[in-house]
């Protein structure tokens, strides 16, 4: 049996950095992907910052696109921002897989796809963990188990446990090919589509990959809304965006994808347990207000990486403290992009969702962008000179219409 100091269980954005840092540490990683090959399931739209590239080092062969626009359409209003140079990128998410295995291997550790995670016990302070290849039971021993399973959360659970309640969410994506004067209409631009017309419950998407590609989706989040109480389902808004939005007459369409995100309200989730340990969606790592979460995965990668290590290195005998710096990290800030995300999609009507994209019009693309991906809330004041400016200018305007047509009227005698 081959022993491994940590087996790492999925190969996403989460589970790929985790076992290409530890690698990289000199540890023994096993990466085990149950897909043949990382382009199948590429479900993520993979809008990011720019910084993410340069954090992760992350090579340019990986991008889609490059971004420095955005563009937020409702029911009746559209909001437009840009800037003068890319702001983030869109990734290639069966690219940005593909190279973080590859980093994995090139460092020394295995990767076996087409492998999937059956069971594990513990043994001697040893997890000793099945998987299946083909029709090929095998079995490994590993120091650390890691569950990068993402809303499965197979590993941190055992079959048959109980999961607690999650809150979901389901997403539907199309791949399009079009042509190069359609392509260049959404190039350099991430397109969001939000209310009752366009996505109630949720938000829709237009990003662009590669050159005449497109990716447009819709998700939605399964709770009860304030006021809209039957939806129709997401490919009918899909089609909406493509048929009454874009316009398009002809299109190829080269792929359909979709998945589901469980996440847990309050980041409620179990991190650890023995020596599995739990990391990106199988702990909630997303952006609950944008539906990021490659960015944050990796991040709490690295934070994982460091508590296995120090466990390795016999500096540490349980992962509470990986749990307590992720809740340091992460729990206030995605306490507030929760609380905003719940009142947008299931709370708001669409008369606020307009006030909104006419609040956030007059801010620069640079702090939509530090307000939605960095959660600097405060910056949201900036917008509230122009918006009292502009409602004073509304009212006096009205009034003095008013004042004119009554100064008009003939005296009554």
């Amino acid at each position: 049996m081959q022993q491994f100091d940590v087996v790492v269980v999925g190969g996403g954005p989460a589970g790929g950095q985790c076992a290409r840092s530890l690698s990289k540490a000199g540890r023994k990683v096993l990466l085990v992907e149950r897909h043949q090959n990382f382009d199948i399931n590429s479900f993520s739209s993979a809008g990011t910052p720019l910084e993410t590239l340069s954090q992760y080092h992350l090579p340019e062969s990986i991008v889609g696109s490059y971004w420095h626009k955005f563009i937020v359409v409702t029911s009746s209003k559209t909001g437009n921002w840009e800037a003068q140079k890319p702001l983030g990128a869109v990734l290639d998410f069966g690219k940005l897989r593909t190279f973080l295995a590859s980093e994995v291997s090139q460092n020394g550790g295995d990767v076996w796809m087409g492998c999937r995670y059956v069971s594990h016990e513990q043994h001697n302070g040893q997890a000793l963990v099945t998987l299946k290849r083909a029709e090929e039971t095998i079995q490994v021993g590993a120091t650390v188990l890691v569950d990068a399973t993402g809303p499965f959360r197979s590993v941190i659970y055992d079959k048959g446990t109980p999961k607690p309640e999650f809150l979901t969410g389901t997403g539907i994506e199309y791949l399009i090919e079009v042509e190069d004067a359609d392509y260049q209409r959404y190039a350099d631009a991430l397109t969001f589509f939000l209310g009752y017309k366009w996505m109630p419950k949720g938000y829709s998407w237009i990003f662009p990959m590669e050159p005449n590609r497109l990716k447009v989706g819709a998700g939605i989040i399964n709770a009860d809304h304030q006021f809209v109480k039957q939806t129709e389902p997401l490919k009918h808004y899909i089609h909406l965006i493509l048929d009454e939005y874009m316009k398009i007459p002809h299109y190829k369409l080269v792929e359909v994808h979709g998945s589901t995100l469980k996440y847990s309200r309050g980041l409620q989730d179990i991190y650890y347990q023995d020596n599995a340990i739990a990391i990106g969606d199988a702990v909630s790592t997303v952006n609950f207000l944008g539906g990021e979460g490659i960015r944050h995965a990796m991040q709490a990668s690295e934070i994982a990486s460091r508590h296995i290590q120090n466990y390795l290195d016999g500096r540490i005998s349980s992962f509470r403290d990986y749990q307590i710096e992720m809740h340091k990290v992460f729990l206030r800030t995605w306490n507030l992009s929760e609380k905003f995300g719940m009142k947008k999609y299931l709370q708001d009507c669409d008369a606020i969702v307009d006030k909104v994209v006419t609040y956030l019009q007059p801010m620069s693309l640079e702090d939509v962008v530090d307000i939605l991906f960095y959660y600097r809330f405060e910056k949201v004041s900036k917008g509230l000179p122009q918006y009292i400016a502009r409602k004073l200018d509304s009212f006096l305007t009205r009034s003095l219409s008013r004042l004119k047509s009554i100064y008009k009227k003939p005296l009554l005698r």
